[in-house]
């Protein structure tokens, strides 16, 4: 396992930024789901209901559609958020998934559930 050299004031910043998108995606997803309690990071959204009318029935299965769209995102955002954490928790954060290198503080400013380096990500993705 490679040894990060990250400052403690830098990995407090990130967690602290980390927890904070934790809070904000929870109380997102609260907003129009329910939590499944069998899987940690797992919601259903809520079935809305407008009314009986045809058109109400309408915004409702298109509100629903929209919201299992959001609810998906959300997730996904959510449980890299958790898996970046989780790698804090066991100070592996910062090393990339792919090469075990120490991934580049900027990457990790711009975006603090990086799992890979520039290079692997752009090797990954087909960038040139």
């Amino acid at each position: 396992m490679t040894k990060t050299t990250y400052t403690k004031e830098f990995l407090d910043k990130i967690k602290k930024s980390l927890t904070a998108e934790k809070a904000r995606l929870e109380a997102d997803l609260a907003k129009f789901t329910t939590k499944n309690t069998h899987t940690s990071d797992d919601y259903d959204s809520t079935f809305p209901s407008y009314g009986d009318k045809e058109d109400e029935n309408a915004n409702e299965v298109a509100d629903y559609a929209a919201n299992l769209t959001l609810e998906d995102s959300l997730e996904k955002t959510l449980r890299d958020v958790n898996q970046s954490l989780d790698r804090l928790k066991k100070g592996t954060y910062g090393v990339c998934k792919y090469c075990k290198k120490e991934i580049g503080i900027k990457r990790l400013e711009a975006r603090t559930t990086s799992s890979a380096c520039v290079e692997c990500k752009k090797a990954i993705t087909q960038e040139v």
